[in-house]
């Protein structure tokens, strides 16, 4: 897909205060040192204004992305995130079933800026930061297996770093242990459902992002299906 022509086919959500794209794996969030075009640019020409990213998702992951357009909303989405009230829920493809199919996981991760990769380390290593999430198993295939997300915090490379710790790394996912790279360089991991309350509105708000076309996501298509029966 040709993304700058298609940005348009990208907006899950938009209203006055905020805007919602479907990030496509491959795509940068914001501007980085490879100097390849991000989706906050793309945003921004199509928004024609400025946009203020909200949060992020890595690069080689798909889903949603939330952008605000004013500091007014910024500053109050900032501070749900900060205080937990936002709802991240995320869609990930393993190739082992963790040990329990379902679970709370609370590891202390630290950045390493070689090789941009967060690793488990103890809690009174300088720098590191509590992250913590639960999943749970949604299906299988012969080969591959479907964990439900929730993320509770926000540290760098969190779900692949916690999901490699108890081993399961995401398919694709080499950088975190998963033994092949997918062709086109994406991680099977989607940020799949945003809840939050609309800074103005007060309303609860839920954004939802389709997963993307590919064989083994559409593979799991009946137990996510399911989900919403």
């Amino acid at each position: 897909m040709e993304v700058k022509k298609d940005i348009g086919s990208l907006v899950l959500y938009k209203n006055n205060q905020l805007i919602a794209f479907n990030k496509p794996n491959g795509l940068t969030v914001q501007a980085d040192k490879t100097q390849d075009i991000s989706l906050h640019s793309l945003g921004e020409i199509y928004c024609k204004s400025k946009l203020h990213l909200v949060h992020r998702i890595d690069r080689p992951a798909s889903g949603v992305v939330l952008f605000a357009k004013n500091t007014k909303a910024l500053a109050t989405l900032n501070e749900a995130f900060q205080q937990r009230k936002i709802e991240k829920t995320y869609l990930a493809v393993v190739g082992k079933i963790p040990a329990d199919q379902k679970g709370t996981l609370e590891h202390f991760l630290k950045k390493q800026p070689r090789g941009n990769k967060s690793v488990v380390s103890s809690a009174d290593e300088k720098n590191a930061k509590l992250a913590t999430l639960s999943y749970r198993l949604l299906g299988s295939t012969e080969r591959y297996h479907l964990l439900e997300v929730q993320l509770y915090s926000g540290r760098h490379h969190q779900i692949r770093a916690q999901l490699a710790a108890i081993g399961s790394p995401i398919k694709g996912d080499n950088k975190y242990g998963f033994r092949r790279m997918n062709r086109d360089r994406s991680i099977h991991l989607h940020a799949w459902k945003l809840r939050f309350t609309h800074p103005t509105t007060q309303q609860q708000e839920t954004v939802v992002a389709p997963l993307p076309d590919e064989v083994l996501w559409n593979a799991f298509k009946a137990p996510i299906a399911a989900l919403n029966e």
